[in-house]
């Protein structure tokens, strides 16, 4: 006799199946997420370092140019 499931057996497996799948989706989206929000804080972080660098320098060029790309990133993060 094959070892064959019964319908009910196959429904159930189909069902946990495609609850993994949107589990893993889901993980996935929240992984993306978390990336996300650490590369935008890290682009904070240098674009803030790098005005202060120009401003210590009174490098008027460099400082307007860094807070134009500051003021873009912060309106994109509205």
């Amino acid at each position: 006799m094959k070892n064959e499931k019964s319908y009910a057996e196959m429904m159930k497996s189909l069902a946990n199946s495609k609850q993994m799948k949107e589990d893993v989706d889901v993980l996935a989206l929240y992984i993306d997420m978390v990336i996300d929000e650490s590369l935008f804080v890290r682009r904070v972080e240098v674009l803030e370092q790098r005005i202060n660098e120009a401003l210590d320098k009174r490098n008027k060029e460099d400082f307007l140019s860094l807070s134009r790309e500051y003021q873009e990133l912060l309106k994109v993060a509205e």
